[in-house]
């Protein structure tokens, strides 16, 4: 390990948790992610015929419990105490913040990111992890389903943005009434 990097046994104590991240971490070098993409040699775990998909099956691709492991991440530092739901959002915001530094400046870029070099993607996947932890602890401490609140906001949008009408069209669904 080299200096600066922060290794598994240094994040959590507990054993269970140092074996599942470590599976996730073997299941993703493995090639186990894979997405569509013009990145050609460029971009890691792809193939050629797949699309993107998360990891389906790992305890770690349930949102509850990236939350629970969350929320003892925090509770064993005592932390708690500063996470208050406008400390989680101002938080999430200043992630959000440091993903969209990444791509300034840049132009547009291809999906799979092809154009980054494979430490830019690497920044990309940790700050896109930093957003997930944030939203994830805003959703708890908000009282969010998380899960539940997406499957009905979606549903919403399908009735606000009806295949007929929106396919192909990037209009405000007020356009379509």
């Amino acid at each position: 390990m080299s200096q600066g990097e922060v290794g598994v046994t240094d994040i959590f104590s507990d054993k269970e948790e140092v074996v599942a991240l470590n599976v996730v971490r073997d299941h993703h070098v493995a090639g186990a992610v894979i997405q569509k993409t013009n990145c050609e040699d460029n971009c890691p775990d792809v193939t050629k015929e797949g699309s993107f998909s998360f990891s389906d099956n790992l305890k770690s691709a349930n949102l509850e419990h990236l939350r629970q492991l969350n929320e003892e991440f925090i509770k064993a530092r005592n932390w708690d105490q500063f996470h208050s739901p406008r400390n989680v959002l101002l938080a999430l915001v200043g992630e959000v913040g440091e993903l969209a530094e990444i791509f300034q400046w840049k132009g547009e870029v291809s999906e799979g990111l092809p154009e980054l070099s494979q430490a830019e993607r690497e920044h990309v996947g940790q700050e896109v992890s930093d957003i997930l932890i944030y939203l994830v602890d805003f959703a708890s401490r908000c009282r969010i389903d998380l899960p539940k609140a997406m499957e009905s906001k979606m549903a919403a949008n399908a009735l606000k943005y009806p295949v007929d009408k929106s396919y192909g069209k990037a209009n405000k669904y007020t356009d379509f009434k």
